[in-house]
């Protein structure tokens, strides 16, 4: 089970090392405007700075991840999970804020905190069994 926590949670680190891409790199982009609906260049231009600032954020939690299955392969446990906890749990609780703030981006939220949410409780169980 842990190791199918550590895999979903790699899979949502990607996710969000994605999101990085589409929010600090191609966020004037066709594809970028189309995936978080901000309409014109124009409008995506003037939330460029605001779009890379978020896009580091998803990118710093992908990294916590990521370090934190590297831990855990190297043999130390509890600081390893702790980090998949907190990378992960922030998805998740990113994933909820968005979804509460503004119901229209149910999918949204869904697409960013469903995998994560699994790794979380993978990995939880896992370590409690």
């Amino acid at each position: 089970m842990i190791i199918a926590g550590l895999a979903l949670a790699g899979l949502a680190a990607l996710i969000h090392v994605f999101i990085f891409y589409l929010e600090s790199i191609a966020w004037t982009s066709e594809r970028a405007r189309k995936t978080f609906g901000t309409g014109t260049a124009a409008q995506a231009e003037a939330q460029k700075a605001l779009a890379f600032n978020q896009g580091f954020y998803n990118l710093f939690l992908a990294i916590a991840v990521f370090v934190g299955i590297v831990v855990v392969i190297a043999g130390n446990l509890p600081v390893g999970a702790t980090l998949v906890f907190t990378g992960a749990g922030s998805m998740v609780a990113a994933s909820l804020v968005l979804i509460l703030s503004d119901p229209s981006k149910a999918s949204a939220a869904l697409k960013q905190g469903v995998v994560p949410a699994l790794g979380v409780l993978a990995l939880a169980l896992g370590i409690a069994l």
